[in-house]
């Protein structure tokens, strides 16, 4: 068991001695870029929002089902939409409410994410080539980051796609660094028979209009809710379950960076458990030494019943995606302008 005190290894020197072949990063590492990523729900934000918020309609859907994901209320109108037209039943109501649903969620992500215009090209070098250093990446967010690197110095990273777009879990050999999108991606989407297709815009067309596609294609990407809800979602795609798959598979060390693993992804926590990696090494931002013991104390506590694991603690911010030089400036009048 790690000493349980405020000292932190950098991460070069833990890097050294304990190299790590996969990365999973959770959304300390995206706030760290962009503050307003530190919002806490998008079911929340879609009521708030001040163009085309979720309507009392809309939130019974959602009650109705039992969830606050988006994906699956989209995909179970969709579902009634088909039906309908099957059998001659002359409704708008499922498709209006389909259309109204798509609406509050792209303008709910636009009032978050970083603008494209924003964003350094010096940054997305700094992101891909942080990214290069690992054979595997997992993430467990859906904003547009990661793809926007990928997309801006493609070189060396896999192609899980392809050359339509489309993602054949019997295809995924290629050369390179996998990137993989745990709870799917802004620039993903499900389509009506389950399968997977990455969208070919660039840049600001993956914000701009990513709610703004074929009809029956839903965006695929798991908000935030609770741990089951999100699991129930990833054996509903073939993309998400082969992702959770490889995490689940992972026996070497795996870094994770900005992932605090608490109750809404257990099911994480849970492929990391069946996977027993050799070792973990766990990013932990230096904020006071309460605060540092107190993450060490939660990290030992949830990997506390895997047999044979070493934690090892380092300081986040000597880590390549932790630099504080990364951190983009949020304009004073972001949030009136959205």
């Amino acid at each position: 068991m790690p000493a349980l005190d405020a000292h932190l290894i950098a991460w070069p020197t833990l890097n050294a001695s304990h190299p790590c072949d996969a990365l999973l990063l959770g959304n300390g590492a995206s706030r760290a870029l962009w503050k307003p990523f530190g919002y806490f729900s998008l079911f929340e934000q879609a009521q708030r929002v001040r163009h085309k918020a979720l309507g009392v309609s809309d939130q019974a859907l959602f009650k109705a089902l039992g969830t606050e994901l988006f994906e699956p209320v989209l995909s179970t109108l969709n579902t009634t939409v088909r039906a309908n037209a099957a059998l001659a039943i002359n409704s708008t109501a499922p498709l209006n409410r389909y259309y109204s649903l798509k609406e509050a969620l792209i303008h709910a992500v636009r009032a978050v994410h970083m603008p494209w215009p924003l964003m350094p090209s010096a940054t997305l070098d700094s992101i891909a080539q942080a990214l290069r250093g690992y054979r595997r990446v997992y993430t467990s967010n859906y904003d547009l980051l990661l793809p926007w690197a990928m997309r801006h110095a493609p070189q060396g990273f896999a192609s899980l796609f392809d050359d339509e777009g489309f993602f054949d879990v019997r295809n995924t050999r290629s050369e390179g660094t996998r990137v993989m999108h745990l709870h799917g991606g802004l620039h993903l989407l499900k389509l009506p028979d389950g399968s997977t297709r990455q969208r070919s815009a660039n840049n600001a067309e993956l914000l701009d209009g990513f709610a703004v596609n074929i009809p029956g294609e839903v965006p695929l990407f798991i908000n935030e809710d609770r741990s089951e809800h999100k699991l129930r979602a990833i054996r509903n795609s073939d993309y998400l379950s082969w992702c959770l798959g490889q995490l689940a598979g992972e026996s070497q060390g795996v870094c994770l960076f900005g992932q605090h693993l608490d109750g809404s992804d257990q099911h994480l926590l849970d492929a990391i458990r069946q996977a027993r990696p050799a070792h973990l090494a766990i990013a932990i931002r230096p904020l006071s030494e309460a605060s540092v013991i107190n993450q060490k104390q939660h990290f030992i506590q949830r990997f506390a019943n895997i047999p044979h694991i070493s934690l090892h603690f380092f300081d986040a911010s000597t880590h390549p995606l932790g630099g504080a030089q990364l951190a983009i400036d949020v304009p004073a009048d972001f949030s009136r302008r959205r």
